[in-house]
């Protein structure tokens, strides 16, 4: 098996995910997991899809991610490795799909709009 390469999504965050076999190393920006997502919830989230198909230190794992915040993030390297591990067998599908880890979450930030102070809050109108 050669390395397979997966984009995942989140909010404004993208990562890029590349997958060969391994030992079970997973790299994010150049530092490990436990290092660059420093709460165990959103470690969990990153192994989550790993855990699931029982191929937690059978690949090793190396994460580009940029943009949004840490949870944002997280969510996106699980998108992605859920995506890789569909690629890698299509019984995964199967055991993912139904707990949401293979669908885009497409809510965004919305925007502010014009003569608003954001973007669902109006200016305060007083009578004098």
């Amino acid at each position: 098996m050669e390395v397979i390469h997966k984009i995942g999504r989140r909010k404004t965050a993208v990562a890029r995910v590349y997958v060969a076999p391994g030992e079970g190393k997973i790299t994010v920006n150049k530092k490990d997991v436990a290092d660059y997502f420093t709460t165990a919830t959103l470690q969990y989230k990153v192994n989550q899809p790993l855990t699931m198909t029982n191929n937690d230190g059978n690949f090793d794992i190396t994460v580009n991610v940029y943009g949004g915040g840490i949870t944002g993030q997280a969510e996106a390297i699980r998108l992605a490795i859920s995506r890789v591990m569909c690629e890698i067998d299509a019984e995964n599908r199967l055991i993912l799909k139904p707990e949401g880890l293979l669908t885009r979450d497409p809510r965004m930030v919305e925007r502010k709009k014009f003569g608003q102070k954001k973007a669902r809050k109006k200016f305060q109108f007083s009578k004098r």
